[in-house]
């Protein structure tokens, strides 16, 4: 029986096992199961499987954002609008083959925008070209799932779904589990908190299937079986989605105004432009980015450049983004902005910069 075959097969016990007391250190054990089989799917040990041919985008800019949908939904049509980048739209299915990488210019940042191939249902078991999709999607700072306005909310749940079923976790953070395997000692298990649907037995039985005999694991906070899972298989990424509905002309005012209403959404019209600006201000905002400018002593602010960072960055975040060597230099930074108590503050590498901060570094002599 192959790794398909066996997917199957848990998926259909699963479903048709009652979910109560009794069953749930079952279900808990299949859950793992199903987990380490799609882990094997992705990512073959096999040396005589080849990997395919995938999508070779260098990563360039200050953070890169990749869309996501099935074929059709304007994800080419948005590029060309949002990017100086052409790419080919039309109204049939399957326009794009290939990832076609542009540019976003916004608030001084170089957004790189990645037109993927429209996946399909399936594309988790390598159907179309929904590896070399995912694997890229997996390196974006941030995923658009473009959706068609006019086609309901079936569509995002297929992308949610094929998405988790290879280690994407959207708009969610890593559990608070502290997790090392050992070499002796046996299992060691304890909890900080109540906890609702995990508990020492139910560790026990998971490890126990991924033949893991010896480790501590310290739970911080309340969470599920599928996301100690995903502590133990270290893989998973987590990263922000934003849900983009396109096509809202075809669709009423009433439902525009739903959609509007959801969480992390955007509605637009790419073709006929509508909404577009707060769109790419959303991608800003999602993003969670800043930007911060430098000065040379007894000059001014240079503030035609300036430098993209990622909230919650410190001045040595600054020191590397202007060069790798610098920290080794560094001796002190003056801070003029919010984030200084004074004008200017003298702080040292681990002051959390903020938006529109001036900085200037001073070197040792």
């Amino acid at each position: 029986m192959g790794i398909l075959e066996k997917i199957a097969e848990i998926e259909k016990e699963m479903s048709r096992t009652q979910k109560n007391k009794a069953t749930e250190y079952h279900i808990g054990l299949l859950k793992a199961k199903l987990a380490r089989y799609r882990s094997i799917l992705l990512e073959p040990t096999s040396k005589s499987g080849g990997k395919g041919e995938g999508f070779d985008v260098m990563k360039s800019g200050d953070a890169r954002v990749a869309m996501i949908g099935f074929p059709s939904v304007g994800k080419s049509t948005f590029l060309s609008k949002a990017t100086e980048t052409r790419s080919e739209s039309a109204s049939y299915e399957f326009t794009t083959l290939t990832c076609i990488p542009g540019k976003i210019h916004y608030k001084g940042a170089d957004i790189q925008l990645l037109d993927l191939p429209g996946i399909i249902e399936g594309a988790a078991q390598g159907k179309g070209r929904g590896r070399q999709v995912i694997s890229v999607a997996k390196t974006a700072d941030l995923i658009l799932m473009m959706l068609d306005a006019s086609k309901g909310a079936k569509q995002k749940e297929l992308l949610e779904k094929e998405l988790e079923s290879v280690g994407i976790r959207l708009n969610s953070r890593k559990p608070n589990i502290y997790f090392k395997v050992k070499k002796g000692g046996g299992i060691s298990f304890n909890s900080t908190c109540k906890l609702t649907y995990l508990n020492e037995k139910m560790v026990y039985v998971i490890l126990h299937d991924y033949k893991i005999h010896n480790a501590e694991v310290l739970v911080r906070e309340d969470c599920t079986v599928d996301e100690f899972i995903d502590v133990i298989l270290g893989n998973r990424k987590y990263i922000n989605c934003l849900y983009c509905y396109n096509k809202i002309d075809q669709v009423s005012l009433e439902e525009v105004d739903r959609i509007a209403r959801e969480p992390n959404s955007v509605v637009c019209s790419c073709e006929m432009n509508l909404n577009m600006d707060y769109l790419i201000e959303k991608i800003w905002s999602t993003l969670d980015l800043l930007r911060v400018y430098t000065k040379r002593r007894g000059e001014y602010p240079d503030f035609e450049g300036g430098l993209i960072l990622r909230n919650n960055s410190t001045i040595e975040h600054v020191c590397h983004h202007i060069h790798r060597t610098l920290v080794d230099d560094f001796k002190y930074a003056l801070v003029w902005g919010t984030s200084a108590k004074h004008q200017p503050q003298r702080v040292g590498l681990n002051h959390v910069v903020e938006a529109e901060d001036v900085i200037q570094i001073v070197k040792k002599i």
